[in-house]
Protein backbone atom coordinates (compact mmCIF):
# COMPACT_ATOMS: atom_id res chain seq x y z
CA UNK A 1 0.00 0.00 0.00
CA UNK A 2 1.14 3.50 -0.83
CA UNK A 3 1.69 5.02 2.58
CA UNK A 4 0.64 8.51 1.42
CA UNK A 5 -3.00 7.32 1.52
CA UNK A 6 -2.85 6.38 5.21
CA UNK A 7 -5.77 8.21 6.87
CA UNK A 8 -7.73 8.36 3.65
CA UNK A 9 -7.53 4.72 2.64
CA UNK A 10 -6.50 2.34 5.41
CA UNK A 11 -9.33 0.26 6.87
CA UNK A 12 -11.41 2.40 9.25
CA UNK A 13 -11.55 -0.33 11.91
CA UNK A 14 -7.78 -0.67 11.98
CA UNK A 15 -7.31 3.08 12.11
CA UNK A 16 -9.84 3.46 14.90
CA UNK A 17 -8.11 0.82 17.01
CA UNK A 18 -4.74 2.45 16.40
CA UNK A 19 -5.90 5.86 17.57
CA UNK A 20 -8.71 5.07 20.02
CA UNK A 21 -6.97 2.51 22.24
CA UNK A 22 -4.10 4.84 23.24
CA UNK A 23 -6.59 7.69 23.63
CA UNK A 24 -8.81 5.62 25.93
CA UNK A 25 -5.77 4.62 27.95
CA UNK A 26 -4.67 8.26 28.18
CA UNK A 27 -8.05 9.40 29.47
CA UNK A 28 -8.32 6.54 31.93
CA UNK A 29 -4.83 7.29 33.15
CA UNK A 30 -5.77 10.94 33.64
CA UNK A 31 -8.72 9.77 35.75
CA UNK A 32 -6.37 7.75 37.89
CA UNK A 33 -4.85 10.88 39.42
CA UNK A 34 -8.05 11.66 41.25
CA UNK A 35 -9.39 8.12 41.55
CA UNK A 36 -6.19 6.71 43.06
CA UNK A 37 -6.28 9.56 45.56
CA UNK A 38 -9.88 8.58 46.41
CA UNK A 39 -8.95 4.93 46.93
CA UNK A 40 -5.96 5.58 49.17
CA UNK A 41 -7.62 8.48 50.98
CA UNK A 42 -10.78 6.42 51.53
CA UNK A 43 -8.84 3.49 52.93
CA UNK A 44 -6.31 5.56 54.86
CA UNK A 45 -8.42 8.48 56.11
CA UNK A 46 -12.08 7.50 55.65
CA UNK A 47 -15.12 8.81 53.84
CA UNK A 48 -14.57 12.33 55.19
CA UNK A 49 -11.33 12.39 53.20
CA UNK A 50 -13.20 11.29 50.09
CA UNK A 51 -15.75 14.03 50.67
CA UNK A 52 -12.92 16.58 50.97
CA UNK A 53 -11.33 15.58 47.65
CA UNK A 54 -14.83 15.69 46.15
CA UNK A 55 -15.11 19.33 47.18
CA UNK A 56 -11.94 20.17 45.22
CA UNK A 57 -13.08 18.12 42.20
CA UNK A 58 -15.24 20.87 40.59
CA UNK A 59 -12.32 23.29 40.56
CA UNK A 60 -10.02 20.78 38.88
CA UNK A 61 -12.77 20.02 36.34
CA UNK A 62 -12.95 23.72 35.45
CA UNK A 63 -9.23 23.53 34.69
CA UNK A 64 -9.73 20.32 32.71
CA UNK A 65 -12.52 21.97 30.70
CA UNK A 66 -10.44 25.02 29.83
CA UNK A 67 -7.52 22.83 28.78
CA UNK A 68 -9.83 20.84 26.48
CA UNK A 69 -11.35 24.08 25.20
CA UNK A 70 -7.98 24.95 23.71
CA UNK A 71 -6.62 21.43 23.20
CA UNK A 72 -9.62 19.79 21.52
CA UNK A 73 -10.25 22.93 19.49
CA UNK A 74 -6.68 22.92 18.19
CA UNK A 75 -6.84 19.16 17.59
CA UNK A 76 -10.05 19.40 15.55
CA UNK A 77 -8.70 22.33 13.54
CA UNK A 78 -5.45 20.46 12.93
CA UNK A 79 -7.21 17.32 11.67
CA UNK A 80 -9.57 19.13 9.30
CA UNK A 81 -6.71 21.30 8.03
CA UNK A 82 -4.65 18.22 7.22
CA UNK A 83 -7.54 16.70 5.31
CA UNK A 84 -7.90 19.86 3.24
CA UNK A 85 -4.16 20.22 2.75
CA UNK A 86 -4.20 23.62 4.49
CA UNK A 87 -1.28 23.47 6.93
CA UNK A 88 -0.07 27.07 7.04
CA UNK A 89 -1.80 28.09 10.30
CA UNK A 90 -1.28 24.83 12.23
CA UNK A 91 1.83 26.04 14.18
CA UNK A 92 -0.01 29.22 15.12
CA UNK A 93 -3.05 27.24 16.29
CA UNK A 94 -0.87 25.00 18.47
CA UNK A 95 1.07 27.90 19.96
CA UNK A 96 -2.06 29.90 20.74
CA UNK A 97 -3.73 26.84 22.28
CA UNK A 98 -0.78 26.19 24.58
CA UNK A 99 -0.55 29.84 25.63
CA UNK A 100 -4.29 30.09 26.21
CA UNK A 101 -4.32 26.97 28.36
CA UNK A 102 -1.39 28.10 30.51
CA UNK A 103 -2.80 31.58 31.14
CA UNK A 104 -6.20 30.07 31.97
CA UNK A 105 -4.45 27.83 34.49
CA UNK A 106 -2.85 30.84 36.13
CA UNK A 107 -6.26 32.51 36.38
CA UNK A 108 -7.87 29.43 37.97
CA UNK A 109 -5.02 29.10 40.46
CA UNK A 110 -5.10 32.76 41.51
CA UNK A 111 -8.89 32.80 41.94
CA UNK A 112 -8.85 29.58 43.97
CA UNK A 113 -6.26 30.99 46.35
CA UNK A 114 -7.96 34.40 46.65
CA UNK A 115 -11.43 32.99 47.37
CA UNK A 116 -10.09 30.38 49.80
CA UNK A 117 -12.56 28.91 52.30
CA UNK A 118 -15.41 31.00 50.93
CA UNK A 119 -15.16 29.10 47.65
CA UNK A 120 -14.88 25.70 49.36
CA UNK A 121 -17.94 26.32 51.52
CA UNK A 122 -19.86 27.56 48.49
CA UNK A 123 -19.26 24.33 46.54
CA UNK A 124 -20.17 21.91 49.31
CA UNK A 125 -17.55 21.79 52.08
CA UNK A 126 -18.87 21.02 55.56
CA UNK A 127 -17.45 21.59 59.01
CA UNK A 128 -16.38 17.95 59.03
CA UNK A 129 -14.26 18.10 55.86
CA UNK A 130 -13.30 21.77 55.40
CA UNK A 131 -9.79 21.48 56.87
CA UNK A 132 -8.93 18.45 54.72
CA UNK A 133 -10.38 20.12 51.62
CA UNK A 134 -8.25 23.17 52.36
CA UNK A 135 -5.06 21.12 52.83
CA UNK A 136 -5.63 19.12 49.66
CA UNK A 137 -6.68 22.05 47.48
CA UNK A 138 -3.83 24.40 48.33
CA UNK A 139 -1.32 21.92 46.94
CA UNK A 140 -3.37 20.85 43.91
CA UNK A 141 -4.02 24.45 42.82
CA UNK A 142 -0.30 25.22 42.57
CA UNK A 143 0.11 22.84 39.62
CA UNK A 144 -2.98 23.98 37.69
CA UNK A 145 -1.18 26.01 34.96
CA UNK A 146 1.21 23.19 34.01
CA UNK A 147 -1.35 20.40 34.50
CA UNK A 148 -3.76 22.20 32.17
CA UNK A 149 -1.05 22.87 29.60
CA UNK A 150 -0.11 19.18 29.67
CA UNK A 151 -3.69 18.18 28.97
CA UNK A 152 -3.92 20.59 26.04
CA UNK A 153 -0.67 19.22 24.64
CA UNK A 154 -1.97 15.65 24.95
CA UNK A 155 -4.94 16.47 22.67
CA UNK A 156 -2.64 18.10 20.13
CA UNK A 157 -0.17 15.21 20.23
CA UNK A 158 -2.93 12.70 19.51
CA UNK A 159 -4.17 14.77 16.56
CA UNK A 160 -0.60 15.00 15.30
CA UNK A 161 -0.63 11.22 14.87
CA UNK A 162 1.17 10.21 18.06
CA UNK A 163 -1.48 8.82 20.43
CA UNK A 164 1.00 6.39 21.98
CA UNK A 165 3.31 9.24 22.96
CA UNK A 166 0.44 11.08 24.70
CA UNK A 167 -0.52 7.86 26.46
CA UNK A 168 3.06 7.26 27.57
CA UNK A 169 3.33 10.75 29.03
CA UNK A 170 0.18 10.31 31.08
CA UNK A 171 1.07 6.75 32.09
CA UNK A 172 4.42 7.88 33.48
CA UNK A 173 2.78 10.52 35.65
CA UNK A 174 0.04 8.16 36.80
CA UNK A 175 2.54 5.49 37.85
CA UNK A 176 4.41 8.07 39.92
CA UNK A 177 1.12 9.07 41.53
CA UNK A 178 0.13 5.47 42.26
CA UNK A 179 3.50 4.82 43.90
CA UNK A 180 3.58 8.15 45.67
CA UNK A 181 0.14 7.94 47.28
CA UNK A 182 0.75 5.00 49.65
CA UNK A 183 4.27 6.20 50.39
CA UNK A 184 3.14 9.71 51.31
CA UNK A 185 -0.12 8.77 53.06
CA UNK A 186 0.96 5.68 55.00
CA UNK A 187 4.76 5.55 55.23
CA UNK A 188 5.38 9.29 55.65
CA UNK A 189 2.10 9.82 57.52
CA UNK A 190 1.31 12.97 55.49
CA UNK A 191 -2.41 12.24 55.28
CA UNK A 192 -4.40 14.02 52.63
CA UNK A 193 -1.51 16.39 51.91
CA UNK A 194 0.53 13.38 50.85
CA UNK A 195 -2.10 12.44 48.27
CA UNK A 196 -1.95 15.96 46.85
CA UNK A 197 1.86 16.00 46.63
CA UNK A 198 1.87 12.63 44.85
CA UNK A 199 -0.67 13.96 42.35
CA UNK A 200 1.22 17.10 41.39
CA UNK A 201 4.50 15.18 41.09
CA UNK A 202 2.94 12.95 38.46
CA UNK A 203 1.36 15.90 36.67
CA UNK A 204 4.66 17.76 36.47
CA UNK A 205 6.51 14.81 34.94
CA UNK A 206 3.71 14.31 32.38
CA UNK A 207 3.94 17.99 31.48
CA UNK A 208 7.68 17.80 30.86
CA UNK A 209 7.29 14.77 28.58
CA UNK A 210 4.53 16.45 26.56
CA UNK A 211 6.48 19.72 26.31
CA UNK A 212 9.46 17.83 24.87
CA UNK A 213 7.22 16.60 22.05
CA UNK A 214 6.91 20.11 20.62
CA UNK A 215 10.51 19.79 19.41
CA UNK A 216 9.81 16.54 17.53
CA UNK A 217 6.26 16.99 16.20
CA UNK A 218 5.33 15.47 12.86
CA UNK A 219 3.01 17.89 11.07
CA UNK A 220 4.07 21.28 12.44
CA UNK A 221 7.10 23.18 13.68
CA UNK A 222 6.75 25.54 16.63
CA UNK A 223 8.67 28.83 16.79
CA UNK A 224 8.50 31.78 19.17
CA UNK A 225 6.16 33.52 16.71
CA UNK A 226 3.66 30.66 17.09
CA UNK A 227 2.83 31.85 20.61
CA UNK A 228 1.87 35.38 19.53
CA UNK A 229 -1.87 35.73 20.23
CA UNK A 230 -3.99 35.91 17.09
CA UNK A 231 -7.74 36.47 17.14
CA UNK A 232 -8.04 35.12 13.59
CA UNK A 233 -6.49 31.82 14.69
CA UNK A 234 -8.17 31.60 18.10
CA UNK A 235 -11.74 32.29 16.98
CA UNK A 236 -12.36 29.17 14.81
CA UNK A 237 -10.28 27.00 17.11
CA UNK A 238 -12.20 28.09 20.20
CA UNK A 239 -15.52 27.53 18.38
CA UNK A 240 -14.52 23.91 17.80
CA UNK A 241 -13.45 23.52 21.43
CA UNK A 242 -16.62 25.04 22.88
CA UNK A 243 -18.47 21.73 23.20
CA UNK A 244 -15.58 20.24 25.21
CA UNK A 245 -15.54 23.26 27.51
CA UNK A 246 -19.30 23.23 28.00
CA UNK A 247 -19.25 19.51 28.75
CA UNK A 248 -16.75 20.01 31.55
CA UNK A 249 -18.38 23.17 32.90
CA UNK A 250 -21.71 21.39 33.05
CA UNK A 251 -20.03 18.68 35.14
CA UNK A 252 -18.84 21.43 37.49
CA UNK A 253 -22.33 22.91 37.80
CA UNK A 254 -23.82 19.46 38.36
CA UNK A 255 -21.22 18.58 40.98
CA UNK A 256 -21.59 21.86 42.86
CA UNK A 257 -25.40 21.77 42.81
CA UNK A 258 -25.43 18.13 43.84
CA UNK A 259 -22.89 18.77 46.60
CA UNK A 260 -25.06 21.52 48.01
CA UNK A 261 -28.29 19.51 47.62
CA UNK A 262 -26.75 16.37 49.12
CA UNK A 263 -25.60 18.32 52.16
CA UNK A 264 -29.00 20.03 52.47
CA UNK A 265 -31.24 16.97 52.00
CA UNK A 266 -28.75 14.65 53.70
CA UNK A 267 -28.86 16.77 56.85
CA UNK A 268 -32.65 16.31 56.88
CA UNK A 269 -32.33 12.52 56.58
CA UNK A 270 -31.04 9.76 58.82
CA UNK A 271 -27.79 9.66 56.80
CA UNK A 272 -26.50 13.10 57.75
CA UNK A 273 -24.68 15.53 55.43
CA UNK A 274 -21.39 13.69 54.84
CA UNK A 275 -22.55 10.15 53.90
CA UNK A 276 -24.57 11.19 50.79
CA UNK A 277 -21.76 13.53 49.72
CA UNK A 278 -19.08 10.85 50.09
CA UNK A 279 -21.23 8.29 48.21
CA UNK A 280 -21.80 10.73 45.35
CA UNK A 281 -18.06 11.38 45.05
CA UNK A 282 -17.35 7.65 44.66
CA UNK A 283 -20.17 7.15 42.16
CA UNK A 284 -18.94 10.09 40.09
CA UNK A 285 -15.47 8.52 39.90
CA UNK A 286 -16.96 5.34 38.44
CA UNK A 287 -19.11 7.43 36.11
CA UNK A 288 -16.02 9.33 35.02
CA UNK A 289 -14.09 6.16 34.16
CA UNK A 290 -16.84 4.75 31.94
CA UNK A 291 -17.56 8.07 30.28
CA UNK A 292 -13.88 8.57 29.53
CA UNK A 293 -13.72 5.20 27.78
CA UNK A 294 -16.53 6.33 25.48
CA UNK A 295 -14.98 9.75 25.04
CA UNK A 296 -11.68 8.03 24.27
CA UNK A 297 -13.32 6.15 21.40
CA UNK A 298 -14.71 9.40 19.99
CA UNK A 299 -11.60 11.49 20.64
CA UNK A 300 -9.40 8.77 19.13
CA UNK A 301 -11.58 8.83 16.03
CA UNK A 302 -11.49 12.62 15.84
CA UNK A 303 -8.31 12.96 13.74
CA UNK A 304 -9.53 10.29 11.32
CA UNK A 305 -13.07 11.65 11.08
CA UNK A 306 -11.89 15.24 10.73
CA UNK A 307 -9.32 14.32 8.09
CA UNK A 308 -11.78 12.35 5.96
CA UNK A 309 -14.50 14.96 6.34
CA UNK A 310 -12.04 17.62 5.23
CA UNK A 311 -11.09 15.42 2.26
CA UNK A 312 -14.83 14.84 1.49
CA UNK A 313 -14.62 11.08 2.04
CA UNK A 314 -18.15 10.99 3.46
CA UNK A 315 -18.66 7.24 3.16
CA UNK A 316 -15.66 6.68 5.43
CA UNK A 317 -17.02 9.28 7.87
CA UNK A 318 -20.30 7.36 8.14
CA UNK A 319 -18.45 4.07 8.55
CA UNK A 320 -16.39 5.56 11.37
CA UNK A 321 -19.53 6.81 13.11
CA UNK A 322 -21.02 3.31 13.03
CA UNK A 323 -17.82 1.83 14.46
CA UNK A 324 -17.74 4.48 17.21
CA UNK A 325 -21.31 3.69 18.23
CA UNK A 326 -20.74 -0.08 18.22
CA UNK A 327 -17.75 0.32 20.53
CA UNK A 328 -19.67 2.67 22.82
CA UNK A 329 -22.62 0.30 23.11
CA UNK A 330 -20.31 -2.62 23.95
CA UNK A 331 -18.60 -0.63 26.71
CA UNK A 332 -21.87 0.73 28.09
CA UNK A 333 -23.61 -2.64 28.24
CA UNK A 334 -20.65 -4.32 29.93
CA UNK A 335 -20.35 -1.63 32.60
CA UNK A 336 -24.10 -1.53 33.22
CA UNK A 337 -24.16 -5.27 33.91
CA UNK A 338 -21.19 -4.97 36.29
CA UNK A 339 -22.59 -1.99 38.20
CA UNK A 340 -26.04 -3.54 38.61
CA UNK A 341 -24.77 -7.01 39.54
CA UNK A 342 -21.74 -6.12 41.70
CA UNK A 343 -22.21 -2.61 43.14
CA UNK A 344 -20.76 -3.56 46.52
CA UNK A 345 -17.46 -4.55 44.92
CA UNK A 346 -16.97 -1.07 43.50
CA UNK A 347 -17.99 0.71 46.70
CA UNK A 348 -15.52 -1.39 48.72
CA UNK A 349 -12.68 -0.28 46.43
CA UNK A 350 -12.95 3.22 47.89
CA UNK A 351 -12.92 2.18 51.56
CA UNK A 352 -15.32 2.87 54.44
CA UNK A 353 -17.25 -0.36 53.69
CA UNK A 354 -17.20 -1.17 57.41
CA UNK A 355 -19.82 1.55 57.97
CA UNK A 356 -23.08 -0.30 57.13
CA UNK A 357 -25.19 2.86 56.80
CA UNK A 358 -22.76 4.41 54.31
CA UNK A 359 -22.27 1.13 52.43
CA UNK A 360 -25.98 0.37 51.96
CA UNK A 361 -26.76 3.92 50.87
CA UNK A 362 -23.86 4.02 48.40
CA UNK A 363 -24.76 0.63 46.85
CA UNK A 364 -28.38 1.64 46.33
CA UNK A 365 -27.53 5.01 44.81
CA UNK A 366 -24.83 3.57 42.55
CA UNK A 367 -27.42 1.27 40.94
CA UNK A 368 -29.79 4.18 40.40
CA UNK A 369 -27.34 6.80 39.10
CA UNK A 370 -25.49 4.51 36.68
CA UNK A 371 -28.53 2.55 35.42
CA UNK A 372 -28.43 4.23 31.98
CA UNK A 373 -24.70 4.93 31.68
CA UNK A 374 -24.85 3.41 28.17
CA UNK A 375 -27.20 6.19 27.06
CA UNK A 376 -24.96 8.86 28.62
CA UNK A 377 -21.95 7.55 26.73
CA UNK A 378 -23.76 7.38 23.38
CA UNK A 379 -25.03 10.92 23.75
CA UNK A 380 -21.57 12.33 24.52
CA UNK A 381 -19.96 10.41 21.64
CA UNK A 382 -22.45 11.94 19.21
CA UNK A 383 -21.54 15.45 20.40
CA UNK A 384 -17.82 14.78 19.92
CA UNK A 385 -18.47 13.37 16.44
CA UNK A 386 -20.22 16.59 15.44
CA UNK A 387 -17.27 18.54 16.82
CA UNK A 388 -14.93 16.39 14.72
CA UNK A 389 -16.65 17.35 11.46
CA UNK A 390 -16.67 21.04 12.33
CA UNK A 391 -20.38 21.34 13.22
CA UNK A 392 -19.73 23.43 16.31
CA UNK A 393 -23.25 24.94 16.43
CA UNK A 394 -24.79 21.48 16.73
CA UNK A 395 -22.06 19.98 18.92
CA UNK A 396 -22.15 22.60 21.67
CA UNK A 397 -25.86 22.26 22.62
CA UNK A 398 -25.72 18.47 22.51
CA UNK A 399 -22.60 18.47 24.68
CA UNK A 400 -24.53 20.04 27.57
CA UNK A 401 -28.05 18.78 26.84
CA UNK A 402 -27.99 15.83 29.25
CA UNK A 403 -26.32 17.90 31.93
CA UNK A 404 -28.82 20.76 31.73
CA UNK A 405 -31.66 18.26 32.08
CA UNK A 406 -29.85 16.62 34.97
CA UNK A 407 -29.54 19.93 36.80
CA UNK A 408 -33.25 20.63 36.37
CA UNK A 409 -34.31 17.20 37.62
CA UNK A 410 -31.77 17.31 40.48
CA UNK A 411 -33.53 20.42 41.75
CA UNK A 412 -37.06 19.09 41.29
CA UNK A 413 -37.11 15.38 42.18
CA UNK A 414 -35.59 15.61 45.73
CA UNK A 415 -38.54 17.73 46.78
CA UNK A 416 -40.63 14.56 46.41
CA UNK A 417 -38.14 11.73 47.08
CA UNK A 418 -35.65 13.34 49.45
CA UNK A 419 -31.91 12.80 49.18
CA UNK A 420 -32.15 9.69 46.95
CA UNK A 421 -34.14 11.75 44.42
CA UNK A 422 -30.89 13.49 43.49
CA UNK A 423 -29.60 10.18 42.14
CA UNK A 424 -32.86 9.38 40.28
CA UNK A 425 -32.39 12.56 38.23
CA UNK A 426 -29.61 10.93 36.16
CA UNK A 427 -31.51 8.12 34.39
CA UNK A 428 -34.48 10.41 33.68
CA UNK A 429 -32.17 13.03 32.10
CA UNK A 430 -30.48 10.27 30.09
CA UNK A 431 -33.73 9.13 28.51
CA UNK A 432 -34.82 12.58 27.38
CA UNK A 433 -31.39 13.62 26.10
CA UNK A 434 -30.88 10.53 23.93
CA UNK A 435 -34.25 11.08 22.21
CA UNK A 436 -33.27 14.62 21.19
CA UNK A 437 -29.75 13.54 20.22
CA UNK A 438 -31.08 10.72 18.06
CA UNK A 439 -33.21 13.19 16.07
CA UNK A 440 -30.20 15.46 15.44
CA UNK A 441 -27.93 12.57 14.44
CA UNK A 442 -30.52 11.18 12.04
CA UNK A 443 -30.52 14.52 10.24
CA UNK A 444 -26.71 14.60 10.11
CA UNK A 445 -26.60 11.00 8.87
CA UNK A 446 -28.94 11.83 5.99
CA UNK A 447 -26.90 14.91 5.23
CA UNK A 448 -23.68 12.89 5.01
CA UNK A 449 -25.41 10.28 2.88
CA UNK A 450 -26.64 12.93 0.47
CA UNK A 451 -23.33 14.72 0.07
CA UNK A 452 -21.68 14.50 -3.31
CA UNK A 453 -18.97 11.91 -3.15
CA UNK A 454 -15.52 13.31 -3.70
CA UNK A 455 -13.13 11.44 -6.01
CA UNK A 456 -10.59 9.17 -4.43
CA UNK A 457 -8.01 11.38 -2.66
CA UNK A 458 -4.80 11.99 -4.53
CA UNK A 459 -1.25 12.34 -3.32
CA UNK A 460 -1.49 16.11 -3.68
CA UNK A 461 -4.21 16.50 -1.05
CA UNK A 462 -3.05 13.88 1.39
CA UNK A 463 -0.37 14.41 4.01
CA UNK A 464 2.55 11.99 3.62
CA UNK A 465 2.44 9.07 5.98
CA UNK A 466 5.66 10.14 7.64
CA UNK A 467 3.82 13.25 8.85
CA UNK A 468 0.94 11.45 10.47
CA UNK A 469 2.02 7.97 11.48
CA UNK A 470 2.54 7.32 15.12
CA UNK A 471 6.21 6.45 14.84
CA UNK A 472 7.25 8.27 17.97
CA UNK A 473 7.85 6.40 21.18
CA UNK A 474 9.02 7.39 24.60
Amino acid sequence: MDNSYYLGTEKPGRLLRKFAIPCICSLIISCLYNIVDQIFVGNGIGYLGNAATGVIFPITVIGWGLSLFFGDGAAAALSVSLGRGETKNIPKSVGNAVLGSFLSGVAVMVLAYLLGDHLLLLIGATEGNLQMARDYGRIIFAMMPLAMTQNTLASIIRADGSPKYAMGAMLTGAILNIIGDPVAIFLLDMGIKGAAWATILGQFVSFVICAVYLGRSQTFRITAASFKPSAAVLKPMMALGTSSLLTQLSIVVITVINNVLLVQYGAQSSYGADIPLAAFVVIMKLFQIVLNIAIGIAAGAQPIVGYNYGAKNYDRVRTLLKLMMKGTVAVGLTCTVLFEALPGLFIRMFGSADDPVYFDFAVSCLRIYLALILVTCAQKVCAIFLQSIGKAKAAAPLAILRDVLLIIFSLLIPTFLGVTGIFWAAPIADLLSILITAAVMLHVWKELKGENRAPKPSRENLVPDLMIRDTQDL
